[in-house]
């Protein structure tokens, strides 16, 4: 486990659990020294992290996840040392808002469509804002699959293919970008995304890389040269072999290395918080980071 997080959800994200005081006391509880609270497009729980921070032995570095598009494909964007208080931030958010509103009904029928059945009261009370993500239909689909008899859930139930993270595979596998209940959502471009973080003091960093981008070294390059100035090397999402590769890319490029769990709590049960796998290089991560920032 290691002391530094830079990627943690709060129940500010559509799909995170815990409160940021609460996430605070768990980074605490696992000796976490520096972290971030990430939320998709939201700084709102920031403000409550660092006033809660200001008597204990921790230190958050503030940060949001901006989702983005580039070349048609989705991005996640980590934007840390923000100014979270420019009300861009919250520009950004209430317009998202009002298409994931929007998206959220395309998305439960095109589920239902696929003969996943859920119950309409699960998913009324586990929406936030009139949202509903993929991981919320994963969680009321198998909770109206009482008998696990459902051949499309079998993978997400205990000791079946995607079962560690079962609400977020799901997601993954069915209402992610180019899957079978993906409904388009019109995020800010890769350009305008890095435009806001730098105008706000910020610093650019690739989310989780070998999620959606893979190892396409061509595709990287194109992205960092729009003004990404890190990596998100270590993530719970990468293998060693993606960790070498986007170790010997940001090296390559001069690009910052981060490390970050991408904790969320119940929709991702077997990731915690410090689970990055950064162990052995956390000195030289946190002090290149705090040295950009610093300037």
């Amino acid at each position: 486990m290691s002391y530094i997080d830079l990627h943690i959800h709060s129940s500010y994200s559509n799909d995170g659990e815990f409160e940021p005081k609460e996430l605070v006391d768990q980074c605490l509880e696992r000796k976490i020294k520096y972290f971030s609270i990430t939320d998709h497009n939201c700084v709102r729980g920031i403000s409550e992290a660092k006033n809660y921070c200001e008597d204990k032995d921790i230190e958050i570095i503030p940060a949001v996840e901006l989702d983005c598009t580039f070349k048609k494909v989705d991005l996640h964007v980590l934007c840390y040392g923000i100014d979270y208080l420019n009300p861009i931030f919250s520009e950004i958010e209430e317009n998202l808002i009002l298409q994931e509103q929007a998206a959220s009904q395309k998305r439960v029928k095109l589920v239902r469509e696929l003969g996943i059945g859920f119950s309409d009261e699960v998913i009324a009370d586990l929406s936030k804002n009139g949202i509903v993500t993929g991981e919320m239909i994963a969680e009321a689909a198998m909770e109206f699959d009482r008998e696990q008899e459902n051949p499309l859930l079998k993978p997400y139930y205990e000791n079946g293919s995607r079962s560690d993270n079962p609400y977020v595979n799901f997601y993954w596998d069915y209402c992610a970008q180019g899957k079978s209940a993906y409904v388009e959502v019109e995020f800010i471009k890769l350009q305008e995304a890095i435009r806001v973080i730098e105008e706000n003091g910020g610093i650019a960093v690739l989310a989780h890389p070998g999620k959606n981008i893979k190892e396409n070294g061509d595709f990287l390059k194109a992205i960092i040269d729009c003004g990404i100035k890190g990596l998100e090397v270590y993530s719970s999402y990468h293998g060693e072999d993606q960790v070498l590769f986007y170790n010997g890319f940001a090296k390559k490029h001069k690009l910052l290395v981060t490390c970050g769990s991408d904790f969320h709590g119940k929709t991702k049960p077997s990731i915690a918080i410090g689970d990055a796998g950064c162990e052995d290089n956390e000195a030289e991560i946190i002090t290149a980071l705090k040295g950009i920032l610093n300037r």
